[in-house]
């Protein structure tokens, strides 16, 4: 068996804990590759609304595995929080959901690193959730970081020197913080995680592929904010595209089946960065209301606008999407016009391709498509899509090259049509 690949294509909150939970019944484990809790994962159902921040979407489906991969980073704190809730709501955990020994852990100095670095930035600042993603990456990648198998490896002594590494730099940010608090909900998370299965993951999961197991990896954030390919310096500290299931998790590139690239009807960002179909006007701001546009996990605004056609392209080529799934096509219902970017022009010439600084100086080329002014959130098939949506998905399918599999009408797992 292969592993298909579920991830966003725009610059995240995408809806991908949606689709998650729609599809795991077909699969047997269900991989989280990267990132960490400044991912939410927004689920609705039975009139109940959840966001998942660490722990994998496929969590709520009986009878399935759940694995944090070695390619995300934990905050025992937030992890706490995060299983404590979903107890509270009659979820039980411990049964399927593993840990990877190699995933590596937020300290609470990283956190205080990370909001120290965004306050030297000024208006220069990245826009991060404040939540050590990045300070937790950097330490991976400079071969300082502390892992979850180091929990039964002379812990205390790693924790300690990191700690004291992490203070001189504060010192020299000249940052004021008090870390008692902080230390002791995160040793209290610690504990809380010792009370799952934390396995080797990279073994666990090629033995269940050999024997003919299912496997669905899930990705965070979106492709357009990937540290490589996305509108960098405004990405997030890892690999968000395809290539980054491979390392977050441990399989070779020809275990990779489907790739579900997944995208809104429209576009949004969150925090700093460049955003060329960006809307500050009246449409924009409908399209933020009725998409309830704000941060499952920050609460902020999100910066709203048409759907871009010329990224989409490129990270579909990035990711080797072979299955398109578009979200949120009910936020479209009321508009009598809908835009779309199909190219760029910069410097007074047309292209289709994705720039390298898209920051400044481009000009979205935009063709008009007729709305379908229909309320689309009880549909029950496609059988019930109206004349102008039909148009919109070949238009969209022609432009892409790629099948719309799947296609959300709301935000309950069972408004969901599968074409």
């Amino acid at each position: 068996m292969k592993v298909d690949v579920l991830l966003g294509l725009q610059w995240g909150d995408e809806g991908k804990g949606k689709v998650v939970d729609v599809l795991t019944p077909h699969y047997e484990v269900v991989a989280r590759f990267q990132g960490g809790p400044n991912a939410g994962h927004t689920l609705e159902f039975e009139g109940k609304k959840y966001v998942l921040k660490s722990i994998p979407s496929g969590i709520f489906q009986e009878g399935k595995i759940n694995i944090i991969g070695n390619g995300v980073v934990i905050d025992p704190a937030l992890f706490k929080q995060e299983v404590e809730g979903l107890e509270a709501a009659g979820h039980i955990l411990t049964d399927r959901l593993f840990i990877s020994k190699k995933a590596h852990l937020i300290l609470p100095t990283h956190r205080l690193l990370d909001a120290a670095s965004e306050r030297s930035m000024g208006d220069a600042m990245i826009g991060t959730t404040g939540r050590g993603i990045g300070p937790a990456y950097t330490d991976k990648i400079a071969r300082h970081g502390l892992r979850v198998g180091d929990l039964f490896h002379n812990f205390e002594e790693k924790y300690r020197n990191a700690v004291l590494r992490h203070k001189e730099m504060l010192d020299h940010y000249q940052f004021e913080y008090d870390l008692t608090s902080l230390e002791k909900q995160w040793f209290e998370g610690i504990e809380k995680m010792k009370q799952f299965t934390i396995i080797d993951s990279e073994h666990f999961i090629n033995k269940h592929l050999a024997s003919g197991g299912s496997v669905l990896a899930e990705g965070a954030q979106g492709a357009m904010l990937d540290i490589d390919f996305g509108s960098y310096p405004f990405v997030t500290s890892s690999n968000t595209i395809c290539a980054g299931a491979c390392s977050g998790m441990g399989i070779a590139p020809g275990k990779i089946g489907e790739v579900y690239g997944i995208f809104k009807a429209y576009c949004t960002r969150v925090g700093s960065g460049p955003f060329p179909t960006e809307l500050f006007d009246a449409d924009g701001q409908l399209l933020r209301d009725k998409g309830n546009e704000y941060g499952s996990v920050t609460g902020r605004p999100r910066r709203c606008g048409w759907i871009d056609l010329v990224a989409l392209r490129y990270t579909i080529m990035l990711n080797g999407v072979t299955r398109l799934v578009m979200m949120k096509s009910d936020v479209l219902d009321t508009f009598e016009t809908i835009k779309a970017c199909v190219a760029y022009k910069v410097n007074g010439e047309e292209t289709e391709d994705l720039p390298y600084d898209i920051s400044e100086g481009i000009e979205p080329v935009y063709v008009e498509l007729p709305g379908w002014q229909v309320d689309m959130s009880k549909m029950q098939s496609e059988d019930e899509f109206p004349e102008e949506f039909n148009s919109y998905l070949t238009f969209l399918e022609t432009e892409l090259g790629v099948p719309v599999a799947i296609v959300s009408l709301g935000p309950d797992r069972a408004q969901t049509i599968i074409r």
